[in-house]
């Protein structure tokens, strides 16, 4: 398959939509990350996504949905997915709910489970995809399976070419990691990904304790234990780099690259995924990583990293 790269504008989301409703696998850009989106309501064409990441089929994906209505009409909110709904969305956060029994989306898309995770995404190339094809639409990650997320067209090139037919260019995701990922049928709230929504704002938006989910269940993307890795060893908590490493940088440890010189988690959230873009693509064998701070950003930075550098 040729796969084509354009920019985004109002053709090329007019000729993805072209492509979602016949079946293919579209890579378009959110805000957290590239997704790799197909119509969610198409167990054919969501089978394609599975082929194209050679993702497991236990894994369960994110559904993408314009509003709140469109959520309310696959999933069952309780007060606290209600509260979440109005305080994030748009943005970065997804919800586990129970899927309501006359849910139009297929049923491999929840990989077995009753409940399905589902966001209303900000970025507009999204959002104008969702719009013109009319379909919720199931979006992992744009690479294969257990790679390093994408968060640049080129990443989603190196990865999948050959495999998806087009990917739609908006230039660098925003955030640069995934969406929080929170369970809120019960007290305490699960959050079982963290991400750009951490765990202070979502007490704050329920008025409920959250937990961090550490259960080793799979009941949403991102959480096992080797993911987000490239294709090199991963030491982390590097204070310094070892011969043949690629030092990643954080703060007063400067390294081959940094994900930010001030100690600024935001820039290094943002900067996360190209910099192990960047470490995988040079001639060092090993990457290495400097210390993170857990607190804040930093919870969900390191749960990539640990993931990064899991056995595998």
């Amino acid at each position: 398959m040729q796969t084509v790269v354009k920019p985004f504008d109002e053709a090329t989301i007019a000729e993805a939509a072209r492509r979602i409703l016949a079946g293919e696998c579209v890579a378009v850009p959110t805000e957290t990350v590239y997704g790799l989106a197909a119509d969610a309501t198409n167990g054919e064409a969501v089978a394609g996504i599975y082929a194209a990441k050679g993702r497991p089929s236990f894994n369960p994906l994110i559904v993408h949905v314009p509003t709140i209505d469109a959520a309310r009409a696959i999933a069952t909110f309780n007060p606290a997915a209600e509260k979440l709904a109005a305080t994030f969305w748009p943005g970065p956060l997804t919800l586990v709910l129970p899927q309501r029994p006359d849910s139009p989306v297929a049923a491999i898309v929840a990989a077995g489970l009753d409940t399905i995770a589902i966001r209303i995404p900000a970025h507009p190339a999204m959002q104008g995809l969702l719009r013109a094809t009319n379909r919720p639409l199931a979006a992992p990650s744009a690479n294969a399976s257990g790679r390093i997320s994408p968060t640049r067209a080129d990443h989603v090139l190196a990865s999948l070419k050959g495999k998806i037919g087009l990917i739609v260019d908006a230039g660098p995701t925003g955030h640069g990691l995934e969406s929080s990922i929170v369970a809120p049928a019960a007290a305490p709230v699960r959050l079982l990904r963290p991400g750009p929504i951490d765990r202070d704002m979502i007490e704050a938006a329920t008025g409920l304790p959250v937990s961090l989910d550490a259960s080793d269940a799979i009941e949403a993307p991102g959480q096992m234990a080797s993911h987000y890795a490239p294709t090199k060893p991963v030491r982390l908590e590097a204070a310094h780099g070892k011969p043949g490493e690629w030092l990643i940088g954080f703060g007063n440890v400067a390294g081959d690259a940094t994900l930010s010189a001030s100690g600024d988690l935001i820039e290094a959230a943002a900067r996360l995924f190209d910099a192990l873009h960047e470490a995988e693509a040079s001639d060092a064998a090993r990457i290495s990583v400097a210390p993170i701070p857990e607190t804040g950003l930093g919870i969900a930075i390191n749960d990539r990293l640990r993931r990064a550098a899991a056995d595998r």
